[in-house]
């Protein structure tokens, strides 16, 4: 790995979401550009750790319905319940492909592409903005047979993209090579639980590039879906979707919220 490829002036979401998450791979841009948001929106960290544990519930309830292959697009750093292990704890012969355009994941994949050997994992450093290009990768067909249904994972990972009309497309050529039988995984921020003072400093932050998040609203996310089969309880808060303890108490932010859904492809 060529070290001169990491710019360490530049936060990037991966390593923040680790420096969220208590994690030690971050330079002092991801941890300066995660104080700034957190001071802006207090509730981001415990939310971020609520999504990581949406991704273990999600995976596993996936995994529970018979599928044995996954597709995980923005992996981030290695943290506690990465998607082979949970996937693996329900059936030992699952398949992951892990992608992230993060060199110092790349750094790390060997960490990632530990599993039961009677399974497999691979790593691919590429980018969600090109999805044909990750789809064209051998490391994928190698790994993965997309002629049967496979668990694509895109947590917490296009709202990064700004676009909307790419987004679509995203979503829309990754979902199309899929078989029937496979799953969507996805989480994403949203602004639909703030009121107007704190859209318009969100929306103030965003645009001074204080935020590289584009929070989108869960019409939006349903448009991105068309075709699919929401699986109950819909798209909610992530703490919400089918929680390992519904009494438990979970976070609820007025400023800031991150949607979760799985979805079938019919």
């Amino acid at each position: 790995m060529d070290s001169t490829r990491i710019d360490t002036s530049v936060p990037h979401p991966a390593r923040r979401y680790s420096y969220w998450l208590g994690g030690k791979d971050h330079f002092a841009a991801d941890r300066a550009s995660g104080d700034a948001i957190a001071a802006a929106f207090p509730a981001v960290v415990e939310l971020a750790r609520a999504n990581r544990a949406f991704l273990r519930r999600a995976v596993r309830t996936v995994a529970e319905a018979g599928v044995r292959q996954f597709l995980d697009i923005g992996t981030g750093l290695p943290a506690p319940d990465n998607t082979h292990e949970v996937a693996q704890a329900v059936a030992p012969e699952s398949r992951v492909v892990y992608v992230d355009n993060d060199p110092i994941v790349m750094m790390h994949a060997q960490a990632l592409l530990v599993g039961d050997p009677r399974g497999r994992t691979n790593y691919i450093e590429a980018d969600v903005r090109d999805p044909e290009a990750i789809l064209r990768r051998p490391e994928l067909r190698e790994t993965l047979d997309l002629d049967r249904p496979v668990g694509l994972q895109l947590v917490a990972l296009l709202h990064f993209v700004h676009d909307d009309e790419q987004v679509e497309g995203i979503v829309r050529t990754l979902v199309d090579a899929l078989a029937p039988g496979s799953y969507v995984v996805l989480s994403h921020g949203t602004m639909d639980f703030s009121d107007a003072g704190g859209i318009a400093a969100y929306e103030q932050m965003f645009a001074a590039g204080g935020t590289d998040v584009r929070a989108r609203t869960r019409a939006t996310l349903e448009r991105y879906l068309r075709g699919l089969d929401i699986l109950e309880p819909g798209i909610v808060p992530v703490a919400d979707w089918r929680p390992d303890d519904p009494a438990a108490p979970r976070p609820v932010s007025r400023d800031l919220g991150i949607y979760g859904l799985v979805a079938r492809k019919p």
